[in-house]
């Protein structure tokens, strides 16, 4: 067990315990702020249900994790290819994150529908800048000797693009993948929100409404630890990627 693991399990009993001294000394009302325990026994007497609605979460999520960072990285390297394409684009892509993600919730809902599309959409366009915009500076970056070298040997624009700006700039890529994974969740869960009748934000209004804040909670701790579990996986599969780079 690494120490990013063992800190994190700290960090989480350390939690659950501040939580419920703050339960017993103040008497808070469960329907307020329901105890460790109460919230534990309602994630195992729903687990199903909880289970249900996770999937389809998760199916979101990872719907919008492989669009988004598909279409990030085409832009990055449109952006390199093209100076016309990012002259007209970058604009767009800019302005698309200027405008809050839940001013544009209620859009997509109207215009997709309450089904799963509405909240791909919100991961894709949550987590589509982040790539880009990592992916594009580490292009930019490309130190400059290799592009003297490649200058020097004739390569033609498109193998030097492929075969050095790109190899260089997959740090940066990784970067944008890892914050992806963090801010896809978040999409997903606005979009729910807002219209939906699966998925675990739509459990979370559920529950709320029906004055079930044990339920409530033990849906919003399913979505923390489904969005930790990415975010580690994909960190783990990065160190992975580079241990394999440098072995090469």
């Amino acid at each position: 067990m690494n120490s990013a693991v063992k800190s994190g399990i700290a960090a989480m009993a350390g939690l659950i315990v501040i939580w419920q001294l703050v339960v017993t000394l103040t008497g808070v009302p469960r329907f307020i702020l329901p105890s460790p325990y109460l919230v534990g026994v309602s994630f195992i007497e729903n687990f199903e249900l909880i289970a249900e609605h996770t999937l389809v979460t998760l199916s979101e999520i990872m719907f919008g994790l492989a669009i988004g960072i598909t279409l990030g990285i085409i832009t990055a390297l449109q952006f390199e290819i093209s100076p016309a394409a990012k002259f007209f684009l970058k604009p767009v892509l800019i302005f698309s994150q200027a405008i809050p993600v839940f001013a544009l919730a209620p859009v997509l809902t109207l215009w997709l529908g309450y089904g799963m599309i509405s909240k791909v959409t919100m991961a894709v366009l949550i987590i589509y800048f982040p790539v880009t915009s990592a992916l594009h500076d580490g292009l930019t970056r490309t130190p400059s000797g290799l592009c003297d070298l490649a200058h020097v040997m004739n390569a033609k624009p498109l193998r030097m693009l492929f075969l050095i700006k790109l190899p260089a700039a997959m740090p940066n890529l990784l970067s944008g993948i890892r914050l992806a994974a963090v801010y896809a969740p978040i999409g997903a869960v606005i979009g729910e929100w807002v219209g939906s009748s699966q998925g675990l934000g739509y459990l979370m209004l559920l529950a709320n409404g029906r004055v079930k804040t044990d339920l409530m909670f033990a849906a919003l701790f399913t979505l923390g630890f489904l969005s930790m579990s990415l975010y580690g996986l994909i960190t783990l599969w990065i160190k992975l990627a580079f241990r394999r780079f440098e072995a090469q």
